[in-house]
């Protein structure tokens, strides 16, 4: 089954509005001569306050080569949730995905697997595309935990959710130790694991539901290393991190998931 790449870029807390609309404007520059049919699914993904400007640099340019993620929401319509996003405000900021799960999420604001569940499925609901994320510390790898690790993480995160939801849904395995350390995963080590991933929804659904999903690799993806973690069986693409914040890098590792 052919599953089309997906190359996202999460900016996490950079870039002020004209920054971002700057950078937008800059990618979608260095992607004007490609054919769209031919580009992986380019997703961009601002911090709250400039996903409007984003927003209005794609529709400036009506290329829809790009679309725009939001870095997290909270699971509930509205209330009194001081701080927070709603999955409708960020559909209506224009969002079309939103990232969750996050390890940063997890190690700095306590984000649970039970709270990613929750997240995933309110997305879901409102007509968006999850990405979660999951992945492992240095410490439990070096237990030899990894997988049972991610596994339960992928449980909890798809709990009840049916398989059409699953099969829509995005996965991105971003090994915690990788991440903005200039560590890269080995390729093949990150295939095993996102392979082990796939057999996990497999378990949990059936053959045709995972050969459907899509799961990334996050933790300092750079041009050089795309074109062969995208030669691998089961990486669909990637989340990339410092490397999107720049559109000559950005792109080019665009160009390497074609």
């Amino acid at each position: 089954m052919a599953r089309r790449p997906v190359i996202a870029g999460n900016w996490k807390m950079h870039n002020l509005q004209q920054e971002a609309a700057n950078l937008t404007n800059e990618i979608m520059q260095a992607l004007k001569t490609e054919d769209k049919e031919k580009l992986p699914e380019v997703i961009i993904a601002p911090t709250f306050t400039s996903l409007y400007a984003a927003n209005k640099a794609l529709k400036d340019c009506g290329c829809g080569k790009v679309r725009l993620a939001a870095q997290n929401c909270f699971y509930e319509t509205k209330g009194a949730f001081t701080g927070e996003c709603s999955v409708e405000m960020l559909k209506d900021a224009g969002c079309e995905y939103i990232i969750i799960g996050h390890s940063e999420r997890r190690q700095y604001f306590g984000e649970t697997d039970e709270m990613v569940n929750k997240k995933a499925k309110a997305i879901l609901a409102n007509g968006l595309i999850p990405i979660i994320c999951c992945g492992e510390s240095l410490e439990q790898r070096e237990a030899g935990v990894t997988d049972y690790h991610i596994a339960s993480q992928i449980t909890k995160a798809l709990r009840d959710l049916s398989k059409e939801e699953v099969a829509k849904s995005i996965i991105a395995y971003e090994p915690i130790w990788a991440i903005g350390t200039g560590k890269t995963c080995d390729a093949t080590e990150a295939n095993r694991v996102i392979a082990m991933i796939r057999n996990t929804v497999k378990g949990l659904y059936d053959t045709t539901t995972s050969e459907s999903i899509r799961i990334l690799y996050g933790g300092s993806v750079k041009p050089e290393t795309i074109k062969e973690q995208m030669s691998k069986s089961d990486i669909d693409g990637a989340l990339v991190g410092g490397a999107s914040l720049k559109a000559d890098s950005f792109a080019q590792i665009i160009k390497g998931a074609m």
